[in-house]
């Protein structure tokens, strides 16, 4: 028996989720094998106990009623879109994007740090994941991979109770030790049309380790004009990344900005072999925090 936040688990009776673990083990039968993936010594003795680890603090985003932005609700963007998933919010960004609409997570210039922003223990925030429905799990920011080494902990009871989880990240920070646990990556490069002037936002070397076949991620570019595209094609191309693992989507926060660029960037995703993918969560709840 394993000694956690949540109570007592057998290891035995735990799903062995790794990190090219697919939707199968959640109903999804469109997807590959969920029982690889977990290296042999972590499957045969189960997790660690976690102790005083789960005493780790992140910074997360903070809902109006002070508690960290952890909710239910499906996955609108990316591979996953439409599957019912709990997300966890976390706070701080190396980037700038001017589109960006959680930006309250990291512009201190239009944004109180202290209203919008928290800390919570990964304990703390296990136990808030665990009372949703949802088994995918879908760690967002911000940008996650900032507070890689203390995700680990979070994530690795997550696994322990059966969760499967995704990160989206914008591609300029390698995973590290979190990837044992990571079943999918939401990479999302920042093109040109993002507004990061100044700011490094292409890092070929990550990129190329999150396009090995041995890693499950999706590279997923917000696209705002057709002159996008040819970028698009360029890092692709560059990071080796295979087709069927691109995705294309149009920039916009309302349904008539989707709809305009996405016909035409449809198109473009027939002609190259990509994947499309709209924001379905803008067109059922519009541009709002907690769906």
């Amino acid at each position: 028996m394993v000694e956690c936040s949540s109570g007592k688990i057998d290891p035995k009776t735990l799903p062995k989720v790794g990190r090219d673990t697919s939707l199968v083990g959640l109903g999804y039968d469109w997807a590959v094998t969920i029982d690889s993936g977990v290296p042999r010594s972590a499957a045969a003795t189960g997790p660690e106990p976690l102790g005083a680890e789960l005493a780790e603090r992140l910074t997360v985003a903070r809902m109006p009623d002070g508690s960290p932005e952890v909710f239910a609700t499906i996955q609108g963007e990316g591979a996953s879109q439409g599957v019912p998933s709990t997300f966890l919010r976390l706070a701080v960004c190396n980037l700038r994007c001017s589109w960006c609409d959680t930006a309250y997570t990291w512009d201190w210039k239009r944004y109180a740090r202290a209203e919008q922003t928290r800390t919570a223990s990964a304990g703390e925030l296990v136990a808030s994941i665990a009372a949703l429905a949802p088994r995918n799990v879908v760690i967002t920011g911000g940008e996650p991979l900032i507070q890689r080494r203390q995700l680990v902990p979070l994530a690795r009871e997550l696994v322990a109770l059966g969760r499967r989880i995704e990160v989206e990240t914008n591609g300029s920070i390698a995973p590290g030790p979190l990837a044992e646990f990571v079943a999918q990556f939401n990479v999302s490069p920042k093109l040109l049309s993002s507004g990061n002037e100044g700011l490094r936002t292409i890092r070929p070397e990550v990129l190329r380790a999150f396009a090995d076949p041995s890693v499950n991620a999706f590279a997923k570019f917000v696209v705002s004009n057709p002159e996008d595209v040819d970028e698009v094609d360029t890092i692709v191309r560059e990071a080796g990344f295979q087709p069927e693992h691109v995705i294309l989507m149009p920039q916009g926060t309302t349904a008539a900005e989707l709809n305009e660029r996405g016909r035409w960037l449809a198109n473009a995703c027939v002609a190259r072999g990509y994947r499309f993918s709209t924001r379905l969560h803008i067109f059922l709840w519009g541009d709002k925090r907690g769906v």
